[in-house]
């Protein structure tokens, strides 16, 4: 293990990509698009290839969970296997449709969310998101220049990040209003005024209600059922640090299967066929899941069309997605513990919804544009 004084000191530094498609020959957001295409109880139906596009008209940036084994609670400056491996888990796909960027930041490690949270202090949680917002900055200057399109895409602590990004660097500015295709912010317990698609943490942006908005968020975490008073995801009071605005307000829950407010809909998970990052505690956690695992797939991915059943849920306190196995799917296994739901399968078991709203959502921004 590293030693824990690496990662706390210095309260800004320049930019480490994990994923740059512009500066970097290769990275983990561009592997093999091969698909292998399961039925929902895991029969092998067919390989596909989809292929990236190469010159992809907008740009997505991606900032990861709460993944680093780092020995201290604060994760230093370096890529580890860990997050090469949830780089590939949530945001490679996504090139299938834009270009992805994502920072390394001084991130709060597993053990500084466990056994050394009382370790954790105000500089280093300011640290972590003074990373993020200068390789966003960055990424606006250099990349993007107010031309392009943008989708903002985090999980966990990465979309609790990604909260107070958007409420200071996007919401207040019509100019980068004006770029954002959307923000998928999942797993985050994004807050909404009660009942409403507007409120809360933004003051101009509204969740996402229809595949033709654009400039809208997307939040939601997955439970395998009706979530009980313990759940931490879909409670307004965890918020990771973040104020709870005054007045009646509600966790954001928006079903990627299906936007329109109270909509049922099949969620297409899409999961990479290898384990992630073998020997690290997230990959621990991964292989008890029980997502689908194949011998000898031929393919970097697994994909399993239609595979869950879900709709939005409010019960005691909570607003959750509630994901159902469909034919013959597993029932995944809440980890690490059933108050935090399906919360390591949020992204995965949704990824070809999300995927194909991107897409669409990129579409009409560009026809927008363009008018």
């Amino acid at each position: 293990m590293a030693s824990a004084a690496a990662g706390t000191t210095g309260a800004s530094a320049k930019t480490l990509w994990l994923c740059n498609p512009v500066t970097l020959k290769s990275d983990p957001c561009r592997p093999s698009m091969k698909t292998l295409v399961l039925s929902p109880s895991g029969e092998r139906l067919r390989v596909e290839t989809p292929r990236r596009p190469q010159r992809p008209a907008f740009d997505c940036f991606y900032v990861y969970p709460t993944v680093s084994d780092f020995d201290g609670p604060q994760a230093p400056l370096r890529i580890y296997p860990e997050q090469r491996a949830i780089a590939q888990y949530h945001a490679a796909r996504f090139s299938l449709t834009c270009r992805a960027f994502a920072p390394v930041y001084r991130q709060i490690t597993l053990r500084g969310i466990t056994t050394l949270a009382g370790q954790v202090t105000e500089r280093m949680r300011e640290q972590a998101y003074a990373d993020v917002r200068a390789a966003f900055r960055e990424y606006l200057r250099r990349y993007n220049r107010g031309r392009r399109g943008v989708v903002l895409l985090g999980h966990s602590q990465g979309a609790f990040t990604l909260r107070r990004l958007v409420r200071e660097e996007v919401d207040p500015k019509p100019s980068r209003r004006r770029i954002l295709v959307s923000a998928l912010l999942i797993g985050g317990n994004v807050l909404v005024r009660a009942g409403s698609d507007r409120g809360g943490d933004f003051r101009h942006l509204r969740l996402c209600t229809s595949a033709r908005q654009v400039g809208c968020v997307v939040a939601y975490s997955v439970y395998g059922e009706t979530p009980g008073s313990d759940a931490v995801f879909g409670n307004p009071r965890v918020s990771f640090g973040l104020p709870v605005p005054k007045g009646s307000v509600e966790v954001a829950c928006t079903n990627p299967a299906n936007l329109r407010p109270g909509g049922s809909g099949s969620l297409d998970p899409i999961y990479p066929a290898r384990r992630f990052a073998p020997g690290t505690t997230i990959g621990a956690l991964t292989d008890q899941l029980g997502t689908p695992r194949v011998d000898n797939p031929g393919a970097f991915w697994l994909s399993a069309p239609g595979s869950y059943s879900a709709r939005c849920v409010r019960a005691n306190g909570r607003h959750v997605l509630v994901a159902t196995p469909r034919g013959g799917a597993p029932a995944l296994k809440p980890m690490p513990a059933p108050s935090w739901g399906l919360h390591l399968a949020d992204v995965n078991i949704a990824l070809g919804d999300l995927v194909q709203l991107v897409k669409r959502q990129g579409a009409r921004w560009l026809a927008q544009k363009q008018r």
